[in-house]
């Protein structure tokens, strides 16, 4: 009797631990044909040398290959146990994202009542929060629609270590938050800090977001704080190429050296029955040019500073089939009197709905640049995910299949 009651009592207690407690297996797997007209090999001389690409691509190219692992605990009161961890992954090949991070994407652990909640590890600023699904990217399955480059960091291309969060639960469909990356160096408090602000405001058909980004020494506390990267004597916002690999990041990545990279940005959506137009303005900003923080190969100095506008429209013809599509303008100051950089982007796409966890979409994005980009060279198109462009124009299409689990 006594061993079928400790059984009984071991067994409930069991029970009751597993239905206070959740642990979901989610991610997405996205594979689908890329072609590019123009994407940079190397140079030839000082000439830029480009040839058409076609390839089985993943990805940033894609929605973003990943799987990851998010919970809860109910610790009574009201008050709850919250984590995630989340890894990124190239589906074609097998190998890791994030610079091989194991958890690159997101690893936290936090608390939660009907106030809000507290997160802390590696996770998305509040600024992305409050603006990234007010952008084209709130319904596009790709990150090549977003901005050059991805220069205001909407696609997420970067996340942020070492962080503590907090984020209200909403109210009247209010909800803010900041955030706070500590950087660790001895001796001083603010040399690798990175902090956020965010708000978003929903009511009906409206929605309304804006953030703010602010990182200190940014080439080693926000570009590179990955497995791969790290280091001051490093460029990890890009790269200038050689004669036999391509530019990486052209738009901005001559700008390693600044003190602090700031983000301003806003967005506003209205839905109109079935069609929704979105607006988003950013202003990334390259600060204190000829610092420590990265190597200044051009000896630029003073400010670089961008503003981005985006209009983008969505329409459900049906409740299965999406169409979109956008314009991006982005341009730059002049920095050291080289005049300046424009760049003009147009996004379309479709997404039919095969069930409600699997997609087919086709996606194309068109952009042309002018003036002098951040390698001193006469500016090449850029689109996020596909090396540079050897000239100033660049055309991609993307067919992919997009499953989410």
């Amino acid at each position: 009797m006594k061993r079928i009651f400790t059984t009984v009592v071991l067994g409930g207690t069991a029970f009751t631990v597993c239905a206070q407690s959740t642990v979901t297996l989610y991610g997405s797997l996205d594979s689908g044909i890329t072609y590019v007209n123009n994407a940079q090999t190397g140079k030839s001389g000082e000439r830029l040398v480009g040839h058409p690409q076609t390839a089985l691509t993943d990805g940033a190219l894609g929605f973003g290959n990943r799987w990851g692992l998010r919970g809860t605990e109910d610790l009574g009161g009201g008050l709850k146990t919250i984590f995630a961890i989340e890894s990124g992954f190239g589906m074609n090949t097998g190998v890791s994202q994030q610079g091989g991070a194991l958890f690159g994407r997101q690893s936290w652990v936090g608390l939660s009542n009907d106030l809000g909640t507290v997160t802390l590890g590696r996770q998305y600023d509040s600024y992305i929060e409050a603006v990234q699904l007010l952008s084209v990217l709130g319904s596009w399955p790709a990150y090549i629609g977003t901005h050059p480059d991805d220069v205001d960091n909407l696609a997420n291309t970067n996340r942020t270590n070492n962080s503590i969060k907090f984020s209200t639960s909403g109210w009247n469909g209010l909800k803010v938050g900041a955030m706070y990356s500590f950087g660790g160096v001895a001796g001083n408090f603010t040399q690798n800090q990175i902090w956020s602000l965010g708000a978003r405001y929903s009511v009906g058909s409206f929605s309304f977001g804006a953030g703010y980004f602010n990182a200190r020494n940014p080439n080693v506390s926000f570009y590179g704080n990955t497995p791969n990267k790290g280091t001051a004597t490093a460029n990890n916002i890009g790269s200038f190429g050689s004669a036999t690999s391509p530019q990486a990041n052209p738009v901005f990545a001559g700008y390693a050296s600044a003190n602090t990279t700031q983000i301003i940005g806003a967005g506003v959506t209205y839905a109109l029955g079935q069609t929704t137009i979105g607006v988003v303005v950013t202003n990334p900003r390259f600060e204190s040019l000829g610092s420590a923080s990265g190597p200044n190969p051009l000896k630029y100095s003073g400010t670089a500073n961008f503003i981005n506008a985006e209009l983008s429209v969505r329409s459900h013809l049906t409740p299965t089939f999406l169409l979109m599509s956008a314009f991006d303008y982005l341009k730059r100051n002049s920095v050291n009197n080289d005049g300046g950089a424009k760049y003009y982007q147009f996004d379309f796409g479709a997404d039919y709905s095969l069930s409600k966890r699997t997609d087919l979409y086709a996606l194309a994005v068109v952009q042309q640049a002018s003036g002098r980009d951040s390698l001193g060279q006469p500016a090449v198109a850029s689109i996020t995910g596909f090396s540079p462009s050897a000239t100033n124009r660049q055309a991609g299409f993307r067919l992919a299949l997009l499953h989410k689990f």
